[in-house]
């Protein structure tokens, strides 16, 4: 079964988590963690988002990100894709530096925001890399309490939950922070009860998801338009007569995201092509058999399935 599609909620919070490669690490220096920096300010001036936590860790990051009217993959995407292909270049490499599919959560931030905050900056002192968060360059905590000046991070939002002054802010922000060093991995903190996508209580999932048009349905066009484009490939070629792999595989894969997202059925994809519905359908199932074996299939038609519904 496909992973359900990603929630664009417009303003919403959301936790991201991005990991190296079968667990490798992602930065070999302070200059990666400093370019990896400078991509998040470029990204937020292009992308118009807020940045309000990050910690960059040995082998997976974490960012509070809360979007504007841009969906969250756009921006993570451009994050992980100029990322890679710097430290691909540097290390004289190719192939994939972060592991599949990023992990993104849209959090109700009045219930978990502070929390989340808290969590991440005491990361590293759970993996025994400091014995306090403040000893840590590698995250905003040091912005927050202004011994740092990271201008493309957003700290008024939270201080301002601690005190009406921005002294008296960080003062009780700090404690709180401190609070919560001998806090033990919280699993709860990466997945939703209700639904995975979400964290917080019934009724904010029922707010962002049983109460919003969240999802838009594509048309079979933009499908057609969006496979040919991806591999650069013709409609005139998808729809030419004849046996080639290629072109069988990839209308297999439209009509596997056709089915998934409710966009077309395998006998309008099967009559739009000129094909034979026994076939159509045998080129699905061999689809779904790659998709439930091979990564590389997985993440390919997930990030497919993120593009047709944002």
């Amino acid at each position: 079964m496909a992973r359900k599609p990603r929630l664009h909620v417009e303003g919403g919070y959301y936790h991201v988590i991005l990991r190296g490669n079968g667990g490798e690490k992602i930065f070999f220096s302070s200059q990666d963690r400093n370019r990896l920096c400078l991509l998040i300010q470029e990204g937020i001036e292009r992308f118009k988002y807020r940045l309000h936590a990050y910690c960059l860790m040995t082998n997976h990051i974490h960012l509070i990100i809360q979007v504007g009217n841009l969906p969250l993959s756009k921006i993570v995407q451009n994050i992980s894709f100029r990322y890679t292909k710097y430290i691909n270049k540097k290390k004289k490499r190719i192939g994939h530096l972060f592991q599949g599919r990023y992990k993104a959560i849209l959090i109700d931030a009045d219930t978990y925001l502070l929390e989340l905050v808290r969590y991440i900056h005491n990361n590293p002192v759970r993996g025994g890399m400091v014995k306090s968060a403040l000893d840590y360059e590698w995250s905003s905590y040091q912005a927050y309490l202004k011994m740092q000046e990271i201008p493309f991070l957003t700290t008024d939002f939270v201080l301002g939950q601690f005190g009406k002054t921005s002294g008296l802010g960080r003062k009780r922000f700090k404690e709180y922070v401190e609070r919560g060093k001998g806090e033990e991995h919280q699993t709860e903190l990466y997945r939703g009860v209700h639904d995975s996508r979400v964290l917080g209580d019934e009724s904010f999932v029922e707010k962002v998801i049983l109460k919003k048009p969240i999802l838009k349905k594509p048309s079979l066009q933009k499908i057609v338009y969006l496979v040919g484009d991806h591999f650069a490939v013709q409609e005139k070629e998808l729809k030419r007569t004849g046996r080639q792999r290629k072109m069988s595989r990839l209308r297999g894969i439209i009509g596997w995201l056709a089915k998934q997202l409710e966009a077309a059925s395998l006998t309008e994809v099967s009559t739009y092509f000129s094909r034979d519905l026994a076939t159509m359908c045998r080129a699905v199932r061999r689809i779904e058999e790659q998709y439930s074996k091979s990564k590389d299939t997985q993440n390919l038609l997930d990030g497919l399935i993120d593009q047709l519904t944002q």
